[in-house]
């Protein structure tokens, strides 16, 4: 005798955990639009991304076998806490945390702002 066939329950796609973090159109748009910006300045010349299931991050190189100069991470875990996103600099010190994707990344813009001064 064959087993009775029971119901298959399969969940729906929408309701499982992301695989990854990863950035949205507006994100990614607002920072490769910095990148290329400190890239014309001639302060950057190289990024990488990362995507893991808890974080995504940005990191831009002043060389390619360089560390990174500065270091953007996206952990959507601490929105409700100090803020998803955090600013790392070339030592690994947090520099600027936050809400607004804009208001961290305002120190960089201020590097910016001084590097076409000069």
């Amino acid at each position: 005798m064959a087993a009775p066939a029971g119901p298959n329950i399969v969940a729906f796609p929408g309701q499982r955990s992301p695989e990854q973090v990863g950035f949205n159109r507006h994100e990614l748009t607002r920072i490769l639009d910095l990148y290329g910006r400190m890239v014309a300045a001639g302060e950057w010349r190289d990024y990488a991304m990362d995507f893991t299931r808890d974080c995504a991050t940005f990191a831009a190189f002043r060389r390619t076998a360089d560390v990174p100069q500065m270091r953007l991470e996206k952990r959507p875990a601490l929105h409700q806490k100090q803020g998803m996103w955090a600013l790392f600099g070339e030592q690994g010190q947090v520099l600027k945390r936050g809400h607004e994707l804009n208001n961290v990344l305002a120190p960089v813009e201020r590097r910016l702002l001084k590097a076409v001064d000069q």
